[in-house]
């Protein structure tokens, strides 16, 4: 078992380097299976989530070649299989985008339901009603979703309500479909963006990505493509937090500002100093924090996926804080764990009330989901004395060698490996035994 070993109050300086979009990537990946030619993916983040995408593509046939750092190389001309397999895929949520693209590219896709963090229901109702719109039929039974369709033909699509998923998952099953398939209360987020010009970049017909109508116009083929992954906006508003936390002052390198806009004018009122530059911003703290309050909604809203983070920011501020969560049901799982810490944090349905202490002391934690396991580390670098972080394999799900960049920043963070309770106890019962 890992766990990261972290060290508290050392201010973070420098720079740090932003990896590729973890929520683009794992679209992007299985999309390239609806080419019918190699297509060369660049700024691939190295996280559990890619890996196990690289290793679905490869157990479905498809050609992987690794050449060089963060650029693969992916042929899917010699996929001849289109089952995902249920133990590798339900280890990620994400493994639901194989379907669109299985379906618009051979009009069968068997895969299992999303996996990933415990966040509550993960409902593929939206997805279905994309795919049943376009023509196909579908089938569930003991954990597995299957697809099929004689014919994809386009249609008007209308979203109950916004969801990035099926918005996606539209998108890559309409490309090939007959005729214009119009997307309607589409969700507006940067890897949406990101997916489009991808596919746009084969040869496909879409306009209106980051709108809430998006048309598509079928292709017959899509051909090969170079195409680099945009820069990962959570993991730059990540840093940002831990930055301000810490009272650092460091540049944030291989972002686009335009996307950080929400994380950035929250910070700002809550007392932080942000410098923007083309493709990079300054992110520096000389006063106290303030209290705000911290409604999530979608994109251009404030990212729920930043929700755990500025909450332990807002444990350090001064004030009353009101957290409200409009997206997932679970995003406060985290809060017995900075709880732990000393922060002063109480949970009413979807809201959450921060009485800002401007101190946490470290303690043992477990993270218990991606970004959640993002703010613990955050507190961890803000807090006095040691913080012992554990279930880290969620971090490393969405992060790229996070623990690296921090250390770059000065962070005195390590990830060690301790052995595992159930295997501790072995040598003393067989020597009971004995």
């Amino acid at each position: 078992m890992d766990k990261f070993v972290v060290k508290g109050g050392r201010r973070l300086t420098g720079e740090v380097t932003i990896s590729g979009a973890k929520n683009a990537a794992v679209a992007i990946l299985p999309a390239v299976i609806l080419s019918d030619e190699p297509c060369i993916i660049e700024n691939v983040p190295t996280i559990s989530d890619v890996n196990i995408c690289i290793r679905i593509l490869k157990e479905m046939g498809a050609k992987v070649e690794n050449i060089g750092k963060d650029v693969y190389r992916i042929d899917p001309t010699t996929i001849d299989k289109f089952c995902v397999p249920y133990e590798t895929a339900r280890k990620m949520r994400a493994s639901y985008y194989f379907l669109g693209a299985l379906l618009g590219k051979f009009k069968k896709a068997r895969v299992s339901m999303p996996g990933g963090c415990p966040l509550g229901d993960r409902p593929i109702d939206q997805h279905l009603k994309a795919f049943t719109s376009l023509g196909a039929k579908y089938n569930l039974s003991q954990g597995m979703i299957d697809l099929t369709a004689d014919k994809l033909s386009g249609n008007q699509i209308f979203f109950d309500v916004v969801t990035v998923g099926a918005t996606m998952n539209a998108m890559l099953a309409a490309v090939k479909a007959e005729g214009l398939t119009v997307i309607e209360n589409a969700a507006k987020e940067p890897h949406i963006v990101d997916l489009a010009n991808f596919l746009n970049s084969m040869g496909a017909n879409i306009m209106g990505a980051g709108t809430d109508v998006i048309k598509v116009r079928g292709v017959e083929h899509l051909h090969g493509t170079t195409y680099s992954v945009i820069p990962d906006q959570i993991e730059a508003g990540t840093f940002m937090v831990a930055i301000a936390a810490t009272k650092g002052d460091a540049i944030i390198k291989n972002v686009i500002p335009k996307h950080l806009e929400s994380i950035t004018k929250k910070l700002e009122k809550i007392g932080v100093n942000i410098e923007q530059y083309d493709d990079s911003i300054r992110v520096w703290v000389d006063g106290p924090l303030v209290k705000t309050n911290v409604k999530t909604a979608p994109h251009p809203g404030f990212p729920t996926d930043m929700q755990s983070q500025i909450a332990t920011l807002l444990t350090l501020a001064q004030g009353t804080s009101i957290i409200t969560e409009n997206i997932w049901e679970q995003r406060f799982r985290y809060v017995d764990e900075l709880r732990r810490m000393g922060a002063d944090i109480t949970v009413n349905g979807k809201v959450a009330l921060i009485e800002g202490t401007g101190k946490l002391m470290g303690a043992p934690v477990k993270a218990c989901d991606l970004r959640a396991g993002a703010a613990l580390i955050i507190a961890g670098l803000a807090a006095q004395g040691v913080t012992e972080i554990e279930d880290i394999f969620h971090i490393e799900r969405g992060y790229d060698c996070m623990e690296g960049k921090l250390r770059a920043l000065g962070a005195d963070i390590e990830k060690v490996s301790v052995p595992d309770k159930a295997v501790e106890t072995k040598p003393a019962e067989n020597k009971a035994a004995v």
